[in-house]
């Protein structure tokens, strides 16, 4: 990839929907090559979409998000890609990776409750051959997604202590 491709992809990584003619501003060449670079990177595939990043508390306050983590036993001449594959096809499912360490793949699920996370790891994914164990975690809430920061007018209102 060039550098002028890299400094691109920078710029759309930050915010996606600056136009074609801010990003040339910022580059410095013309529009033309911009939607030419875009182009590439997507055909490429080191573009692979674009997507808005939602505060979720704020969009919907009874959302659930939880990290799941899987200790699998890999398939046979398979590893660990048939049972990825059969993991992002749940429509509840946002992100799947393999991990090294004491896990072996972290799933990442939205729900509309406590319950119903619960249910689709007991009912949908523990039960999967290959899956020996799971541990879910589930967001508090959230302080830094994507290089955005959530919350930044939160104040500390908790009072200051001294011996």
């Amino acid at each position: 990839m060039n550098n002028v491709n890299k400094k691109l992809l920078d710029l759309l990584k930050q915010n996606a929907r600056l136009s074609n003619a801010e990003l040339a501003a910022m580059l410095g060449i013309s529009e033309q090559e911009v939607t030419a670079g875009i182009k590439q990177l997507e055909q490429e595939g080191i573009i692979i979409g674009y997507a808005a990043i939602v505060n979720e508390e704020k969009a919907d306050d009874n959302a659930v998000t939880a990290i799941i983590e899987l200790k699998v036993t890999p398939f046979k001449d398979r590893g660990f890609d048939d049972l990825a594959h059969t993991i992002m096809q749940y429509d509840e499912v946002d992100t799947v990776f393999l991990l090294s360490g004491a896990n072996d793949l972290s799933i990442t699920i939205t729900g509309t409750s406590l319950r119903k996370v619960a249910l689709f790891v007991s009912e949908r994914l523990a039960v999967l051959d290959g899956v020996l164990s799971t541990t879910t975690h589930f967001v508090l809430r959230r302080y830094k997604e994507k290089s955005h920061v959530f919350n930044e007018e939160h104040s500390d209102e908790r009072s200051l202590v001294s011996p």
